[in-house]
């Protein structure tokens, strides 16, 4: 799809040299990826501490190897 965007040069040229990709459109691609990977991210860390475990559950004795 193409699409046309006013973005800021300095910020893509420097994205450009942080992230090592040849082309704009493979920077802007991985910029979009991590960033949809990273709120991904956020919404399982919220999850933290307000799941509760099966009683029983041992996850120290998961650890050990057989």
């Amino acid at each position: 799809m193409a699409t046309n965007l006013a973005i800021d040069d300095s910020l893509l040229t420097l994205a450009l040299q942080v992230g090592g990709q040849k082309t704009k459109k493979d920077t802007v691609t991985l910029a979009l990826k991590e960033f949809i990977q990273r709120r991904e991210m956020e919404d399982v860390i919220s999850l933290f501490g307000e799941m509760e475990y099966e009683k029983g559950y041992d996850y120290k004795k998961l650890r050990k190897k057989a």
